[in-house]
């Protein structure tokens, strides 16, 4: 018999309850997300110039005079990590440098009605060098920058005077971290985990990335002093990084029968011990397939060749100019 004034607990009622209060939590982790990402930007405003293409802004820095050079970095990446690494200081003695932060990374766009695919990029890329007077230019990747680079000489031969490619992804393979890092581009589902739990657990994570992606070198304090690693924690860029991982395999199967297409000088450039990426399988292999190429296996040195080894990628930068 029921005491008056008790009213008894139901499955329901906890459900409810359990409910409201993860709503409640999520909703405390968007707004704190949302603020920590605003203050990352405050707190590493632009650095360079702003070129607008079909209404995609585009950040870009330009150094130095010369011959055009152009810098596009990797997944989860922006303009620091170049500019960190010294490559832009050392490159503007002798070329004109312009480095680019991609759709979605840094201070520039990534309008959601577009699937930014490798293809899509090198489009934008040669619009924007279009605007701002580059006829012509030694295009460097790193990682998923080189799958950009490459798009951009099979579309625009005439616009690209050599590659540089470094630690690049190429061939097709099983690779079950894309599954994994490929939730936050995932429509409402990945926008609620993007903005809520993403961030959270990339600063868990990031210590753990980078022993891999510099290993077996130790991160350098020119990159912990230099690249402003929370600008990676906000939402909109996980959801970039996602997205990149989610095209990362279908982008090497879409181009894995043109490569031999590239008539231009390639020059490629990777670390021995890349723990990201497999250096015989993925840099070795195109190599192999490009009789003009020229192939730079830097020893003791991982998937961060030109933080690691930033002479080295210096040189095949030179290489590439003094061949073309």
């Amino acid at each position: 018999m029921k005491k008056p004034g008790i009213v008894p607990t139901t499955g329901a009622s906890l459900y409810i309850a359990g409910a409201v209060a993860g709503s409640i939590a999520l909703a405390v982790a968007a707004y704190a997300n949302h603020r920590l990402a605003r203050k990352a930007e405050r707190q590493n405003p632009p650095q360079g110039k702003f070129v607008d293409i079909d209404g995609v802004r585009l950040h870009y820095v330009e150094r130095g005079s010369g011959d055009p050079l152009v810098f596009l970095h990797g997944n989860g990446s922006m303009i620091q990590d170049f500019g960190s690494s010294g490559l832009i200081t050392m490159a503007s003695k002798t070329y004109r440098v312009i480095a680019f932060d991609r759709p979605g990374y840094g201070h520039s766009g990534r309008p959601r009605n577009v699937i930014w695919t490798a293809q899509a990029q090198a489009e934008l890329i040669e619009a924007a060098l279009r605007k701002i007077g580059i006829a012509k230019a030694i295009i460097v990747g790193h990682s998923w920058g080189c799958s950009v680079a490459v798009a951009l000489a099979l579309a625009y031969p005439d616009r690209v005077t050599s590659l540089v490619l470094a630690s690049g992804y190429y061939f097709p393979t099983v690779r079950g971290d894309v599954v994994t890092l490929s939730g936050p581009a995932i429509p409402v589902i990945g926008d609620v985990i993007r903005y809520t739990i993403s961030p959270l657990l990339a600063r868990v994570a990031w210590p753990l990335l980078m022993r891999k992606i510099f290993g077996p070198a130790p991160v350098p304090e020119k990159f912990e002093e230099g690249f402003p690693k929370e600008m990676t924690f906000r939402p909109s860029q996980i959801r970039a990084s996602a997205a990149e991982s989610a095209l990362m395999i279908p982008g090497a199967m879409a181009a894995i029968d043109r490569y031999t297409e590239l008539k231009m000088g390639v020059t490629i450039v990777a670390g021995e011990q890349d723990r990201l990426i497999d250096t015989r399988g993925q840099s070795a292999r195109l190599h192999a397939e490009l009789p003009r190429s020229t192939f730079y296996c830097v020893p003791g040195v991982g998937h961060m060749v030109h933080q690691t080894a930033p002479e080295a990628v210096m040189a095949a930068i030179d290489e590439a100019a003094s061949a073309a």
